[in-house]
């Protein structure tokens, strides 16, 4: 099997990919880390590239299909996050894996690490 050029990442379940922001006191949006948290380095800031599809839930209805049906149901439905492509997010990076795509560094990290999210319109009026 030939496996062409063209690549593309999916991030699985309620997983999300992040491009981590570089280290800086301040961050675009104007927030300020205190230097404990620096210095211990467990929070740490970056953008959303991609999101999974969510958590994962049993559709109930699946077990109610019939074999002869021509319609077929997905077994299978998710939740969505509340992450999206191009929040930023706060996150503990304990939680995190760091990953190298295309030489550009990258961190893997489950919804339930991000402890805050700034949507890119938030603060438009």
């Amino acid at each position: 099997m030939r496996i062409g050029t063209r690549k593309k990442l999916i991030v699985v379940g309620d997983r999300v990919l992040v491009l981590p922001d570089k280290e800086r006191e301040q961050t675009k949006h104007g927030l300020y880390l205190p230097p404990g948290v620096k210095e211990k380095e467990k929070v740490h800031g970056g953008y959303i590239v991609q999101v999974g599809p969510g958590y994962p839930v049993v559709n109930p209805n699946y077990m109610d299909e019939e074999p002869w049906s021509t319609e077929k149901k997905d077994p299978v439905k998710y939740i969505p996050l509340q992450a999206e492509e191009g929040d930023y997010a706060l996150f503990l990076k304990e939680q995190a894996i760091e990953i190298e795509y295309e030489d550009k560094q990258y961190l893997i990290l489950p919804q339930s690490a991000i402890l805050m999210l700034i949507r890119p319109d938030a603060f438009e009026e």
